[in-house]
């Protein structure tokens, strides 16, 4: 198996770096789109996928080969514009459009997009797709709320062993669909928020997803099943950019833009443990999947970070370029 790696953007320079993630050397510096935001690896960790936003008026995802460290290949996303949030799931590139409020997948095998939906809402921003590709969580910056995705077919439940006829006309039957349900496709939830939420994630057993918002400086804590809120915390995390659970699910990294430092909260008491002083301000978080590392861009500052997870001290900074921001982990299971 190919040595993991750290996938690092620098905003500035308009690459990806490429970083061995034992020895911490940067091994290449690829050449990107202006503009490039976030970035995702394939599951097998050979590919790249970088998101060039533009505010929302971009049309373009980048592909690189990591191991040849060379950019193979540029989508064109139109009609969708302003690609942003990335992930990948079951083969395939799922991606926010901001530009269009849409949600779309790409399928690398066809090169084609093979799937949208409209959120209709303003700055679909991140994106987060559980099981299997059955629920997909996106936060809208600019309306305030959090979109929940649910495939309404593969989410029934079973059907009936025995299925009375349909009636449709006096004396006329005819049959219900396979499977006894008649066809639907997805349903979205919005759940109100505040302006500015746009950092999130959901915790590794999947029972809560945590969103900040920037303006308010709250974190709110959602029942994704249940598809409400359960609380907020005044975390008072002002400028508040990306959050990540630590891979064993006990803690909570809110980075901010504006502040400078790192809140670091107590998943189960939902309580602040620590304030981390980074600089001038954070943005991306990438979790090691071992559990031992995180590691943050600090944008203003023009480094990322190493967090010791043990003891929640800063170990050393990497030189990935100017402006750093997405962070991704190739060759291993991490989001």
């Amino acid at each position: 198996m190919a040595q993991a790696k750290i996938l690092a953007l620098s905003k500035t320079d308009h690459t990806l770096a490429i970083v061995d993630a034992s020895t911490l050397k940067v091994l290449a510096k690829v050449p990107v789109g202006s503009d490039p935001h976030e970035v995702i690896a394939s599951a097998d960790g050979k590919t790249a996928y970088v998101s060039i936003y533009g505010g929302g008026r971009f049309h373009e995802v980048d592909v690189i080969d990591i191991s040849r460290k060379k950019l193979v290949r540029k989508i064109d996303t139109r009609p969708f514009y302003g690609p942003h949030g990335l992930d990948f799931q079951e083969g395939k590139l799922w991606f926010t459009v901001e530009g269009t409020k849409t949600i779309a997948r790409y399928d690398p095998a066809t090169n084609k997009i093979d799937w949208c939906m409209g959120s209709g809402q303003d700055r679909t921003h991140m994106i987060y797709v559980a099981d299997k590709g059955k629920n997909i969580y996106t936060t809208n910056v600019a309306s305030g709320t959090v979109s929940i995705f649910s495939d309404t077919i593969n989410n029934r439940p079973p059907p009936p062993l025995m299925q009375p006829p349909v009636s449709s006309k006096p004396g006329e039957s005819r049959s219900m669909p396979p499977g006894g349900y008649p066809p639907k496709n997805w349903e979205q939830t919005i759940i109100p928020t505040f302006k500015g939420t746009e950092g999130f994630d959901v915790s590794p057993d999947g029972n809560e997803l945590w969103a900040a918002s920037s303006d308010n400086g709250k974190i709110y804590v959602i029942d994704p099943v249940q598809k409400k809120i359960i609380t907020e915390i005044d975390a008072k995390v002002l400028g508040a950019n990306r959050l990540k659970f630590t891979p064993d699910g006990s803690k909570v990294f809110i980075s901010s833009l504006r502040s400078g430092a790192i809140a670091i909260y107590d998943a189960k008491t939902r309580s602040e443990i620590k304030q981390l002083e980074v600089g001038h301000g954070a943005a991306g978080i990438l979790m090691d999947p071992d559990g031992s590392r995180a590691f943050v861009a600090c944008t203003p500052d023009n480094y990322v970070i190493i967090v010791d997870l043990k003891t929640l001290q800063i170990t050393g900074n990497l030189n990935v370029g100017g402006g750093p921001d997405g962070l991704a982990w190739a060759n291993g299971a991490a989001k």
